[in-house]
């Protein structure tokens, strides 16, 4: 049975377009794999996943070799041009069935209730809606499924959540892909009607300055399932 939906379809052309910008990112996540930790955040992140796992703005595919032999699937969304093309390479690599496809957070090209699982990897700060981009996962999901999040946000005192509103509001996004440094994506998990499991709040990189975009949350979520009764 196919997980994409018909009536959806796949986008005319791509939803984001940020080249200069994804040829930075592709250079400078790679470099953090090692330097900045993150191969093991990500390792951390994906552990014990199983079955058909929708992986949301999954970039230049660095989480593709961390997925464990029990998942069965991974259908990954990427809107960029360049990154996609990146992941298409990382999926051919991946020990496990992964499928790169275009689309936008907020308006997912996939069935309701088809995946066990959802990923969110660094995406929450770039996407343009949350709200809609979270009822998206909500939908896609099915009952009593899993949200995997690693997100940076909002975090500091309040000297650094100034600084974070001020970056957001000037030159941050622009430079940076659409990134906004102090959002909170906990919260906005929160609100969207998802059931918050463990989660654990770290800051990248664990050692060296602390940036406006070290603050993050490494976790789990539900989507609820039915009252059975």
């Amino acid at each position: 049975m196919p997980l994409w939906s018909a009536a959806v379809g796949r986008p005319a052309r791509d939803p984001v377009h940020h080249p200069l910008f994804a040829r930075w990112y592709a250079r400078v996540s790679v470099a953090a794999e090692t330097r900045m930790g993150l191969a093991g955040v990500r390792d951390r992140l994906l552990s014990g996943l199983s079955g058909r796992v929708l992986e949301v703005g999954a970039g230049n595919g660095l989480n593709f070799a961390h997925y464990p032999g029990t998942v069965a699937e991974v259908v990954a969304i990427e809107p960029e041009r360049l990154l996609r093309r990146m992941a298409v390479e990382a999926a051919l690599r991946a020990e496990v069935p992964v499928d790169v496809v275009p689309g936008a957070a907020e308006a997912l090209p996939v069935k309701s209730e088809a995946f066990d699982a959802v990923v969110l990897s660094l995406v929450l700060c770039s996407v343009r809606d949350v709200p809609r981009a979270l009822g998206e996962v909500r939908r896609v999901l099915k009952p009593g499924g899993e949200v995997r999040f690693f997100e940076h946000g909002r975090g500091g005192g309040q000297v650094m959540r100034a600084a974070q509103r001020a970056l957001d509001l000037t030159v941050w996004p622009r430079l940076n892909g659409g990134c906004h440094v102090g959002r909170d994506p906990v919260a906005a998990l929160r609100d969207a009607g998802f059931a918050l499991g463990p989660y654990r709040s770290l800051l990248m990189p664990e050692k060296g300055p602390v940036l406006p975009t070290s603050y993050c949350a490494l976790g789990t979520a539900w989507r609820p399932a039915p009252d059975a009764s």
